[in-house]
């Protein structure tokens, strides 16, 4: 994922599903750790509801069109 798609889904975690900026930290730290995507780090963790976790890959894929 390049460098400007990941600063769009990190205000999109912050400003469209509320998530605070320390547990997206933690999830980048865990994410790189254990060689995860982090949307999937998120969701894994109960930081994401699978509802969430899909609003966040259809925002990410429409970034790509």
């Amino acid at each position: 994922m390049n460098n400007y798609s990941h600063k769009d889904m990190i205000i999109y975690l912050i400003n469209e599903l509320g998530l605070e900026e320390s547990s997206i930290e933690l999830g980048i730290k865990l994410s790189v750790k254990n060689n995860t995507p982090l949307p999937i780090l998120l969701w894994s963790y109960g930081m994401l509801t699978i509802e969430e976790l899909d609003k966040l890959y259809s925002f990410l894929f429409q970034k790509m069109e």
